[in-house]
């Protein structure tokens, strides 16, 4: 079957010409390479006719494809189509599958075209699109990616590489894979590509561009810090053809510093939702990396506080900031010379440049500081400071949270004799960056808790007062860690002189559960006012959380409800998936009553059990929620064998109740860290 041997057209219009069943546009003056191709690179051509199928076929298709003409002619224009590909574009980037399998990308161009009185057919023109320089614009990238200094280079939707810049190819002599023809998936001994593969993957099945993802690549014993850019490359037709990968060398001395800088912030900043210690953190990670001089300064109106009114502004309307952060490479100039230490308000006058970056949101940058101008004649107190200290170069940066500004964090030079720079300038404003994500945290978590510690006091009882038969006493511990919980206790005067006492805890955490505790907290009366016995009082309980789980968030509660009858000597107690109480007798022996156990309230499982046990006068009860005996290194059989120890101790001489708890909360928790609310009621009969 013939084959074409040279297509040519006209810049005008092309005068075709039959011999045999090939088709040769004859040759003429104005010629340009078919498809736009510089005369160096051979355009593959085709023609397609109406229904299309192939009818003509070029030596440099063939050697494009792997397929001879014998072999394509008359087929489906489809079988070089990748899979899902519904036709070869007008214009535009496309994939051509190859005959071993393989792909490549091409810039491919289809004309109408008409044979004799055969109109339909089509005019198919590709060229690698590694090697199209077509135009001027595409000379000028091909030389702007051959001298970019950053290693670019296109990989195939086979992780193939199929075109690379120089200083790409830099990179062959120590990673392999950076050569034309070789694949991400080939094994190469010492190299681990698996993770960057998976990452291509997930750009080319339409996954979001990965930007700057740093990695430590380790070939030979050869280590280098690279910042690695993947970018899906796509088709006419919107599909993804290949990755283009952007890598950045950061194995220099300065480079890597800065790096390793920007890793252990990421790290660091924020490891505890606390305002003052993340404020702190900044200060003392950029010291000596970056400055001899660091402080950070909140503004008060930003700082929550259990304080119903603070001061924000002082009598001139001028903004006070409290100083969260502060570290020198020198102590004396830390503890002396800064002037404010932390935790103190930091005036800042009007017109003084810290005042400046605040309204302007824009850093102040000095390399040589002259503090002839603004900075003497404004903010003496600072600048006296800054003199004493031998501050020579600054940089103030402000601290912000969406709209809300926070602060500002001021960088000095002292020790260092050298400016700062422009980078110097880009590393401290994104360490900034980094810590007012979060100081943002922090100040939401602070001002969150403290709103939920506020109801939380607010919904317990604030005059608990025993009988004239039960002497009570009670604590209450917030959690340290986490947000404040639903831990609750109440004592409820019942007709006859009886009393009825209880502790609960709300399952979860935040405000939900603080609402949810006064809720339950006021059912509870409402119930114990009906004078319901203990186990029925607990059932109408679970089934009112059951009913009402849209008003009740929380997913449930545990509860341990009591009353004491005088006259008859006893209590009568039932538990909802509550700890039993501690009985401490008259002798000093503790111990810990085996109570029907029933399902937590709000689950709807009740009915609930009572249980009876008389107790002598001077007899001390104790309810408690698990917050006080359950730690993460020990079981709750230790905690209350733990407990039982110091009820004992602690009643075996003369004490008051509020004595007692003291002991309990002093020898159990000490000044560690509460890892969960804690509610102690403690309870003595009296004859």
């Amino acid at each position: 079957m013939p084959k074409w041997v040279k297509v040519w057209k006209f810049t005008g219009n092309p005068r075709i010409i039959m011999r045999g069943s090939g088709v040769f546009p004859t040759m003429g003056d104005g010629l340009k390479a078919v498809g736009g191709a510089p005369l160096g690179v051979s355009p593959s051509v085709a023609v397609v006719d109406g229904a299309g199928t192939v009818i003509g076929w070029t030596e440099a298709a063939e050697q494009l494809t792997g397929y001879p003409a014998a072999d394509i002619v008359g087929r489906p224009v489809g079988v070089l189509l990748p899979p899902g590909g519904e036709g070869l574009p007008r214009t535009g980037l496309t994939e051509v599958r190859r005959r071993d399998g393989g792909a490549v990308i091409v810039k491919a161009e289809a004309a109408p075209l008409t044979l004799g009185d055969e109109p339909g057919h089509w005019l198919v023109t590709a060229v690698p699109a590694a090697s199209d320089l077509s135009t001027g614009t595409g000379a000028l990238l091909e030389l702007l990616g051959s001298s970019f200094p950053v290693a670019m280079a296109l990989w195939d939707r086979d992780l193939r590489c199929v075109w690379l810049n120089e200083a790409a190819r830099q990179l062959s002599h120590g990673y392999p894979h950076y050569r034309i023809g070789r694949r991400l998936t080939e094994a190469i001994e010492g190299i681990d590509t698996e993770a960057l593969q998976d990452v291509m993957r997930r750009v080319l099945d339409g996954g979001p561009p990965v930007i700057d993802r740093e990695g430590l690549w380790s070939h030979r014993g050869e280590e280098r810090v690279m910042s690695v850019s993947l970018f899906p490359l796509e088709g006419a037709d919107g599909r993804p053809l290949g990755v283009c990968s952007v890598v950045l060398d950061f194995s220099t001395s300065q480079a890597r510093d800065r790096l390793r800088l920007l890793r252990e912030a990421s790290v660091r900043l924020g490891s505890t939702l606390d305002v003052m210690k993340t404020g702190q953190e900044l200060a003392e990670l950029a010291v000596r990396a970056l400055a001899d001089h660091v402080t950070v300064d909140l503004a008060e109106a930003m700082l929550p506080t259990e304080r119903l009114q603070r001061p924000v502004t002082t009598e001139a309307g001028l903004p006070v900031l409290r100083r969260v952060g502060v570290a020198s490479v020198d102590e004396e100039m830390r503890d002396g010379a800064s002037l404010w230490m932390r935790d103190e308000t930091v005036p800042v006058p009007w017109g003084s440049p810290v005042m400046e970056v605040l309204h302007s949101r824009r850093p102040h940058f000095e390399p040589v500081l002259d503090m002839s101008g603004n900075w003497a004649v404004l903010d003496r107190d600072r600048v006296r400071a800054f003199h004493a200290a031998g501050l020579h170069s600054l940089i103030a940066v402000p601290l912000e949270a969406g709209s809300d500004v926070l602060g500002v964090a001021i960088f000095g030079r002292t020790v260092n004799p050298a400016p700062f720079t422009r980078d110097d300038l880009m590393l401290a404003e994104e360490l900034v960056t980094r810590a007012s994500f979060s100081l943002e945290n922090a100040l939401q978590y602070t001002r969150e808790r403290l709103t939920t510690l506020a109801l939380q006091r607010d919904l317990l009882p604030h005059d608990l007062r025993g009988s004239a038969t039960v002497e009570v006493a009670s604590r209450y511990l917030p959690c340290t860690h986490e947000k404040v919980g639903g831990d609750w206790y109440d004592v409820i005067h019942l007709p006859g002189d009886r009393i009825a006492l209880v502790v609960g805890d709300v399952t979860g955490h935040g405000i939900t559960a603080a609402a949810t505790m006064g809720r339950l907290r006021t059912a509870v009366r409402t119930l114990a006012n009906l004078e319901l016995p203990p186990d029925q009082l607990l059932t109408h309980l679970d089934q009112l959380l059951a009913d009402d789980a849209r008003g009740f968030e929380a997913a449930g509660a545990t509860c341990l409800y009591a009353v004491h009858d005088p006259r008859a000597g006893r209590f009568t107690m039932a538990t909802a998936g509550h700890p039993p109480p501690a009985i401490v007798a008259p002798s000093g022996e503790v111990t810990f009553p085996s109570l029907p156990v029933g399902p937590p309230i709000g689950v709807g499982l009740g009915p609930y059990q009572a249980y009876d046990v008389h107790l002598p006068a001077g007899t001390v009860l104790a309810l408690y929620t698990d917050g006080l005996i359950e730690r993460r290194r020990t079981d709750l059989d230790a905690g209350m064998a733990k407990l039982g120890a110091v009820l004992s101790r602690a009643t075996s001489r003369p004490a008051t109740l509020d004595g007692v708890c003291t002991d309990v909360i002093d020898s159990l928790v000490g000044d560690a860290p509460a890892e969960d609310d804690i509610a102690l009621l403690v309870a003595r009969t009296r004859a």
